[in-house]
């Protein structure tokens, strides 16, 4: 499995401590739930995790982060990882309408980890950045929000792309 490790430059934008002072480790805990190719997906994922981390007791500034990271793995999972194989099985015909996708959290002591599988055969690539590009930033977003992030090795059942954020403070 390749980490990709967010050395610094995470610091340096949430520099601040989690600032619920009340906040207390809960019991550890794993949710999830299955993904569709609907239109619907995305905001039902971000609903569906932070109403998890809520329910975990999570600080807030951790829950934002993982709602986002979240969104843009989803929405990864829904661009590459939801497609029917093409006619010589490979490739892509057209997207599926229902796949083999789920987004699963767990949450052990106070490292979340946030974890969405699909059916795409091919491994994340973080683009270079581009001011003028009008996507590709997703996993910089990850890669700058996340302690750790990485996927598993794609084969025929497809991978699991997951980071890892923890509460400072």
């Amino acid at each position: 499995m390749t980490t990709h490790p967010a050395e610094t430059v995470h610091d340096a934008l949430r520099e601040e401590p989690c600032e619920d002072v009340g906040w207390l480790p809960a019991p550890d805990g794993f949710a999830a739930c299955a993904l569709s190719s609907s239109a619907r997906t995305v905001p039902e994922a971000r609903r569906f995790t932070r109403a998890t981390l809520e329910g975990w007791q999570v600080c807030a500034g951790l829950a934002d982060d993982a709602v986002l990271v979240v969104s843009e793995l989803v929405s990864n999972a829904l661009r590459h990882g939801f497609r029917e194989p093409g006619p010589d099985g490979e490739g892509a015909a057209a997207p599926a309408p229902f796949c083999n996708a789920w987004l699963a959290l767990t949450r052990q002591e106070s490292t979340v980890l946030c974890a969405v599988s699909d059916a795409g055969p091919g491994a994340p690539v973080i683009r270079p950045r581009s001011d003028l590009a009008e996507s590709g930033r997703g996993l910089q977003i990850v890669d700058t929000l996340s302690e750790s992030w990485g996927w598993t090795p794609p084969d025929r059942s497809g991978k699991t792309v997951w980071a890892a954020m923890s509460v400072r403070g």
